[in-house]
């Protein structure tokens, strides 16, 4: 596996540093969930929180992912939708600045946006108004779009267009690809079980899920069964079981990778993101999965450092240099 072609929601992010989280108990919110709102709300809650700290980023779940792999090396693309605006000429310009190839088509609606609620523990809550990215179709995706790539990546919030999620994955193992996905969010798992569960056994050969995640998605509360259950379904299973690591499935081969013990958690925006794309830049130079959750580990506990989900050339001058040594096995969780 060489080439990896993400498909996800193009957001701008609104990273905004809670005191208390009792922004959350106002609008009925579960702590560290991601919910799908309209416009009104999204703006009620921008206002609740005016006046406190807070940044804006190029985010999405996938193009966390696409654009992390691009700065560890790999060849990448991206699909999604943005609106005729300045955001969305924003977006597609930070996508070819970092290499990536965007496949981007333009909807009538502004551009999405993703407001996170970051806790005082670090946790975020998300609050999404997709805009233009919801208008992203079944009828965009074309086979001409994966030629030159092996893997498909696909972000879970993708879901809520089954249509959609369903045409990309077909095409894509269509056109000889692998399919990945990152399950995203266990209450978005446990509004689709049964369609998630369907597509995974038909399209997906490897699947990235949290403990929550994987709970909703087996109804195993163990991890290690979980893992089990998931790996009947695909190639390669990956459940990431928060400070104790991950858990790693492939075949008959098991394998627990630690965290990075020196991460400071400030924010836990896009961790799993970064995650996904250490490891997928691991298969990518075809590591072992020990290597590869190393990798992961190594991205996810630098973006939990920062707020939100942009860090400076001395943190990837870092993670470089540890990338080298998991490379020669001198530095392995």
């Amino acid at each position: 596996m060489k080439r990896v072609i993400g498909i996800g929601n193009a957001l701008t992010d609104m990273l905004v540093n809670l005191k208390t989280d009792s922004v959350l108990g106002r609008f009925k919110l579960a702590k560290g969930s991601m919910s799908l709102v309209d416009t009104k709300l999204q703006t009620e809650i921008s206002k609740s929180v005016a006046g406190l700290p807070y940044s804006l980023s190029l985010g999405g779940s996938a193009g966390n992912t696409i654009r992390a792999m691009a700065r560890l090396g790999c060849s990448v693309g991206f699909i999604g939708k943005v609106g005729p605006d300045t955001t969305g000429d924003f977006f597609i310009q930070a996508l070819e600045n970092l290499g990536v190839e965007p496949v981007i088509f333009r909807g009538a609606e502004r551009s999405g946006k993703c407001v996170s609620l970051i806790s005082p523990d670090g946790e975020r809550t998300m609050i999404t108004h997709l805009g233009a990215a919801l208008e992203l179709g079944a009828q965009e995706i074309d086979p001409a779009i994966f030629e030159g790539y092996d893997c498909l990546y696909v972000e879970g919030y993708l879901v809520q267009n089954h249509e959609l999620i369903l045409k990309a994955a077909r095409t894509a193992k269509q056109c000889g690809l692998k399919v990945a996905i990152d399950l995203a969010s266990f209450n978005i798992v446990a509004e689709n079980l049964e369609f998630l569960r369907s597509l995974v056994r038909e399209c997906v050969d490897i699947l990235f899920a949290n403990e929550d995640e994987a709970k909703t998605f087996t109804c195993e509360a163990e991890p290690l069964n979980a893992l089990q259950a998931i790996s009947e379904m695909v190639d390669l299973a990956v459940v990431k079981i928060g400070i104790k690591g991950a858990l790693i499935k492939q075949g008959n081969e098991v394998v627990h990778v630690g965290i990075m013990a020196a991460a400071k958690r400030v924010d836990t925006t896009g961790a799993g993101d970064f995650y996904a794309a250490g490891f997928m830049a691991g298969l990518c130079e075809g590591l072992t999965l020990r290597q590869c959750g190393t990798i992961g580990a190594i991205t996810a506990g630098k973006v939990i450092e920062v707020v939100g989900t942009t860090f400076g050339e001395e943190a990837w001058s870092d993670i470089f240099r540890l990338v080298n040594k998991v490379r020669n096995e001198k530095y392995l969780f």
